[in-house]
Parts: C-alpha cells; structure tokens; sequence
C-alpha cells in the first residue's frame, strides 16, 4: 500500500502539502493560509461535496472534481491573472483504482496573497493536477463537516478512511471524527473512561424520554445528537413542555438525548488540546442564557487551565483520539468538573483573540514536527 513520504524521508526544507476540507467562506481556511504562507508550506482548500472515489482494478482512488481553485498556495505560487474561474471537464487519472478529489470555488484571498491557478496556456485544465489526493497531499485537515442525510455522513467518513489507509494522514482521524460530532458515542466514550460526565439517558421512544425526564430531576438539557454551537439546545424543566417536545422530536425521526441540567452559573472552560499538550484555555461567560457559546454571543475571557483542568482534557483527547480538540468542562454549584464535550473541528478565533495564542501556525508546526 502506497504511503506519503514522511517528513524525514522528504529534504527537512520540502513544504508539507495540507489539503483543508473547509467551506467556501471559512475564515479557518484564510487563517491557515496565512499560517502556511509564513511557514512556506503548500495549502489548498477542498469541499467534501466535490470529493470523487473511483474505484478501479485492485486499488481505489479520491479525487477532486471541482472547479479549478485559486490554490495550492505557497512558496512557489505565481500570482494568478484571470479573475474568473474555469470549469473543469477532466475524466479520472490513467492510474487505475485512487481516491481522487474535487475542488469547490476557492474561498476569497486577501489582495496580498500569491495565488496559482491549474491552467496551461490554452486555458484548459491542467492534467498534472489531477492526481490522487494520497499523491497530492501529505495531510488532510478537516476544517468542516457539512450537513447532509445519513449516506452523505456516511460516505464523506468513508472518503477519509480510504484517505487514511493509502497513507496520507487525516486530521483528526475519520475514528476521531465519528466519535466527537456523535454526543452519544463521545459521552460513553467519556463516561467508559472514568471521565465525570453528566447524568445522561439517550432513547428514541418519548414514553422512554419522559421516564428520563422524571429520573434526572425534571430538569433536562435535551440535545441534537449531531450539532455545534449550542443550535438545538433546550432546557426542558416542565413536564407539559417534556410532553410536546419529545413528543415533536420523536415524530421527526430524532434520537432524544437528555443530560440532567448543571447549574454552571453561566459560565464554562474550554480547553484547547494540540497532540497531547494544553496551548491554552477560555473562560466562557452568558448572563442571559445556560448555552455559554461564542456563537450565541457569550463573553470570551482568558484563563489559565487548573491541573485538574488539563488532566481532564488531556485524558478525554486521548480517550476520543483527538489530535487536536476543544474540550468543554462545567463546573457545578459544589466545585465539581464535569466534561461535557470534546469538539474535533474546534473554533479559535475567540479563544485567538483572547489569548493572543497564534493557533494557526502552532497547528502547522506540530503537523510539521509530527508528520
């Protein structure tokens, strides 16, 4: 089975070549970007929708089949003339059986940054671009996971895994994450670890829901299986409400997952975990409401994590496999610490920005350093 060249077997000086899954107007990708500019490494944004798997004679291949991009951007990039973009048309590689993929319309990139585009001097797509992901990149970074129904999930997991095991490194890993965008599965996970999570009861019944709600106290936080950013989160502590909630949930198909509320006091630590080490943490603060994420407008303010704090959050990155993850804890009215989330795709413009941390470039170098 093929494998990317390691840093040590490439010269010490050859750029490491990241493809970023992200979306089209990702601020994570314009950071990583400049992050890769300054360290001369090679970049290039990639859409899951635009990810092609081409299975051929005894070996399989991904590929991008999208519009020709703006990117790779790097060192030897030369700066791009024609601002519009050129639909490709390309068949897959002559190389039989790789997992090839497509690119969507590129983010936009500031004026100042170099840009090449894949064109030869006919202005037709350049074949020499249009090998397997596993010969174009040395580590895939996954920047996003975009909505989609159960076979879409299913298979943008599957693209990774293929990615993984011709060798190109997939950050986080595809078991990585299953586990963190699945509360379920993270919170046993947690749980199995001896990690102290909250009393949590997942069922798909609402009679099944209603006997949780009286179980944890009448007083619930009911969840999305899949979600980010506190969207979908209810605190349910009435039991009419329990009734035309679960009720509604379980007529639209929906797992019913409930946590017994902690009363956090409005606030909340996020700690962010780079290959096993803690760069830093926030303290997240809401006076107005129990969810205490940036995205619905709570205060970031620096904090420096306790011992306790980073023991926690090392021990539930090694238990999800996280090679870089945002680890949320709550502490309740008593002073205990409870994990409450381990996010594989973490955000750190707030934290950035309150911790004066360049996590960017920090991700770069330990990609570097391990690879």
């Amino acid at each position: 089975m093929p494998h990317s060249a390691s840093r040590a077997e490439k010269n010490e000086s050859d750029p490491v070549r990241i493809g970023i899954l992200a979306s089209e107007t990702s601020w994570y990708y314009l950071d990583l970007e400049r992050a890769a500019l300054g360290r001369g490494d090679v970049c290039e944004r990639l859409d899951f929708a635009r990810l092609v798997a081409k299975n051929r004679s005894a070996s399989a291949t991904v590929l991008f089949d999208g519009e020709v991009p703006d990117h790779p951007v790097g060192p030897s990039a030369e700066v791009a003339r024609k601002p519009e973009f050129v639909q490709n048309g390309f068949d897959s590689p002559e190389k039989h059986g790789e997992v090839i993929t497509g690119m969507s319309r590129p983010s936009p990139v500031p004026s100042h940054v170099p840009t090449r585009r894949a064109l030869d001097s006919s202005g037709e797509f350049n074949a020499g671009n249009q090998q397997p992901l596993s010969s174009r990149f040395d580590v895939i970074l996954v920047r996003t996971m975009p909505p989609g129904s159960l076979e879409q999930v299913v298979y943008r997991m599957d693209l990774l895994g293929r990615l993984e095991s011709a060798g190109v490194r997939v950050i986080n890993s595809p078991r990585s994450l299953e586990c963190a965008v699945d509360k379920y599965l993270t919170t046993a996970k947690l749980q199995s670890a001896g990690l102290p999570v909250p009393r949590t009861i997942v069922c798909e019944h609402e009679d099944d829901a209603l006997a949780a709600f009286d179980e944890l106290g009448r007083d619930v936080v009911v969840k999305p299986l899949f979600g980010s950013e506190g969207r979908g989160i209810v605190r349910v502590s009435d039991p009419d409400l329990a009734y035309r909630t679960f009720r509604t949930l379980m007529r639209l198909g929906c797992v019913l997952y409930l946590q017994r509320f902690i009363d956090h006091g409005g606030f909340d630590v996020r700690i962010l975990v780079l290959d096993q080490q803690v760069i830093g943490g926030m303290r997240r603060r809401s006076p107005h409401d129990f969810r205490t994420n940036v995205a619905r407008d709570a205060i970031a303010e620096p904090h420096t994590p306790t011992s306790q704090e980073i023991e926690l959050a090392l021990r539930a990155t090694v238990t999800t496999g996280a090679f870089i993850g945002g680890v949320d804890l709550l502490y309740d009215q008593s002073g205990l610490c409870y994990v409450i989330e381990v996010n594989a795709v973490p955000g750190w413009q707030a934290f950035g920005r309150v911790t004066k941390i360049d996590v960017a470039t920090r991700l770069l170098e330990q990609i570097s350093h391990s690879h």
